[in-house]
């Protein structure tokens, strides 16, 4: 089968169809709106590529004119999902680009026609896809796989319309766009067919990559308080313990509310719920950027430090308490006051494993709940022997 247009056009429609189809079920999936925008501009793709094929009908206004306006639009409709999904916001005159298309009516036809709708077309469909590549430079930590493909390609295919910009600019060079002819023509009928399927499997490996870390995201953090959750502490403590040695001791501290059946009797779950997410809040607030705090079950919080000394934990149990026991005093009148109780183990040797350090805190806890709860109890094992604060 010759690689003519009208057959690089149908190529072309399968391929935008399937790219449309496909991200479309991707969105009914996941609800990602990047993934609807690039959908639509598949579709737009579509809908242009048969409207293409009416020039050689003679159908000039629909087959060129209206046909490439579709092709600008799905490249603007690529943009608008790549802002979306960047949480980038573009400004309105991003929009002035259908108001240039739309006066190209006002053009002339002549022997000139045809190089000025290819240079126009080139130079809207340049800046779109240049923009939208742009966007995809690396923000925050790092980019997927997917999405760095997608810039690139993105990138290559912007530059290939820059360059397509060129030979309506040179005296002699035989464009047709009513007839398809052309070498420029051919090549880019031939480009647009890998662009497609280059730029749909882009796109479906970003959001798919996204889908994965938002999974893993939720899999790691508690629900109720978007803290840390055992799991995510299990998996992430061995690093830090490892950094422990004399120089650097590490410390954990096991926090405990006292007397929270009584909010949730007297106030009800969601007080309890709210009294929670304020002790998370305050944790967050207190805590230095190295450390691990997880929601470790219940009202039961656990904080891993590292690089740290017995005055620093004291400091921060009695700050916690201080702030906890404001809130509650003000907001839950209850028989017995709502207070924290802390169990905490310095020590300046790598443990075994976290589960013993959890068992040298409990051990602490229950030390505190039974001097009378709202207070601190540390274990130093820095000193070679247990020590009790």
């Amino acid at each position: 089968m010759a690689l003519d247009p009208p057959t690089m056009l149908t190529i072309s429609i399968a391929l935008a169809a399937a790219a449309a189809l496909y991200l479309a079920v991707e969105w009914r999936t996941v609800r990602e709106s990047s993934l609807l925008y690039w959908s639509a501009g598949f579709a737009t793709i579509t809908v242009g590529c048969v409207l293409s094929l009416m020039r050689l009908q003679g159908m000039l206004l629909i087959g060129i004119w209206f046909a490439n306006g579709l092709l600008v639009t799905a490249h603007f409709l690529f943009l608008l999902g790549v802002a979306r999904f960047t949480e980038t916001r573009l400004s309105r005159g991003w929009y002035s680009i259908f108001v240039i298309w739309t006066a190209l009516l006002l053009l002339p036809e002549g022997p000139e026609w045809s190089k000025l709708m290819l240079l126009a077309n080139s130079l809207l469909v340049a800046v779109t896809t240049l923009k939208a590549s742009s966007l995809l430079r690396p923000h925050g930590l790092s980019l997927s796989v997917g999405a760095v493909q997608l810039r690139f390609v993105l990138l290559l295919h912007g530059l290939f319309y820059l360059a397509k910009m060129i030979p309506p600019l040179m005296p002699g060079t035989l464009i047709d766009l009513a007839a398809f002819r052309g070498e420029i023509i051919q090549i880019s009928l031939v480009e647009g067919a890998m662009a497609i399927m280059l730029i749909a499997l882009s796109m479906t490996g970003t959001e798919r990559y996204r889908r994965e870390q938002q999974i893993a995201r939720l899999a790691a953090r508690d629900p109720l308080t978007a803290m840390y959750n055992r799991r995510a502490l299990e998996v992430r403590a061995p690093r830090l313990l490892s950094q422990v040695s004399a120089a650097r001791p590490g410390a954990l501290l096991i926090i405990d509310i006292d007397n929270f059946k009584m909010v949730n009797d007297l106030f009800g779950h969601a007080a309890g719920d709210r009294l929670l997410v304020a002790l998370s809040e305050m944790i967050r607030g207190l805590v230095p950027a190295h450390a691990l705090a997880a929601r470790f079950g219940g009202d039961e919080f656990i904080i891993l430090l590292g690089n740290t000394s017995r005055e620093r934990v004291n400091q921060l149990g009695d700050s916690l308490r201080e702030q906890f026991q404001l809130l509650t005093s003000g907001s839950y009148a209850t028989p017995a006051a709502v207070t924290l109780s802390i169990g905490a183990s310095l020590f300046d040797q790598p443990p075994s494993g976290l589960t013993a350090l959890i068992e040298q805190g409990d051990n602490a806890l229950y030390e505190t709940k039974r001097a009378g709860r709202n207070s601190i109890s540390l274990v130093d094992l820095t000193l070679g022997t247990p020590a009790v604060d």
